[in-house]
């Protein structure tokens, strides 16, 4: 009984600690961006504002070009999710329900493209684009994102299609179902946390990504938030009331993603990872 107390208290603890050492930098940016500039340079630092104020949050949104750049997130994010989401059900579909010649190498080169690191890849997809006339444009960071976000989800929907038992597709195939009407009546119903968990994985990628979108969106008509926030700094000073309430702007609704679609996230992440 004593070691079952104790180790019940070691573990709150240890929980309570992880939680706190997780939310510490999100309360100090919240709390930051309702503070006066002096305040932010205060020593030692002062936990609370003295006299807290949303000046920084005025100037964000109707003084600069965030709300653009939030625009320009969301439609580029969107995109590119969906486009991945959508190729990404048919190639996982078709690697854990088919058998043909080749299927481990495709398998596996596949997700090469996710090992390949940065820099290797962002000076072909330039002189890419650049051919095709979409720097500068919503569809060339659309596709971009889409590539850096597909070898990863379709690893992740194959594992999860996998753990799905096949039995229930040979019976409506004798009930004359389609490929096509097992897929969207059966299969997907039934992997909606996977597909939920890609989704979230997906968007919050290309949500925060920053370096390729600082080379091929050097226009401010399609920057995105990440890019934005940069703009808060200059050769002499740096608006850190600004940058903070800018980050604000860009974490919020990640975190009320990640909170609505939590249970099914975790819930398809865990299967994917255990019925495979």
């Amino acid at each position: 009984m004593n070691r079952s107390v104790l180790a019940t208290i070691i573990i709150a603890v240890s929980s309570i600690v992880l939680v706190l050492v997780c939310l510490f930098p999100f309360a100090w940016m919240a709390l930051s961006s309702i503070k006066a500039l002096p305040e932010l340079y205060t020593v030692p630092p002062h936990w609370l504002p003295d006299a807290p104020t949303i000046g920084n949050y005025i100037t964000v949104i109707f003084n600069s070009n965030i709300p653009r750049y939030f625009m320009n997130s969301v439609i580029i994010s969107v995109g590119s999710t969906v486009l991945a989401l959508i190729l990404a059900v048919f190639a996982s579909y078709g690697f854990a329900r088919f058998d043909f010649k080749g299927k481990p190498f495709f398998q596996t080169f596949v997700l090469v493209g996710q090992l390949l690191p940065t820099a290797a890849i962002i000076v072909p997809l330039f002189i890419t684009l650049r051919y095709l006339h979409l720097v500068n444009t919503y569809w060339g960071l659309i596709l971009v994102y889409m590539i850096i976000t597909l070898p990863l989800s379709v690893w992740m929907l194959t594992s999860y299609f996998k753990a799905i038992p096949i039995e229930l597709e040979e019976a409506a195939i004798v009930d004359g179902a389609s490929r096509l009407g097992i897929l969207f009546r059966i299969t997907l119903p039934l992997s909606t946390p996977g597909l939920v968990a890609v989704l979230i994985y997906a968007f919050v990628t290309t949500w925060n990504e920053f370096i390729f979108a600082l080379c091929f969106a050097t226009d401010s008509s399609v920057k995105t938030l990440p890019i934005g926030l940069a703009e808060f700094s200059t050769e002499f000073n740096t608006d850190w009331g600004g940058v903070m309430a800018a980050s604000m702007v860009m974490t919020v609704p990640i975190a009320l993603l990640f909170l609505f679609f939590q249970n099914l996230f975790v819930g398809g992440l865990t299967a994917g990872a255990t019925k495979g």
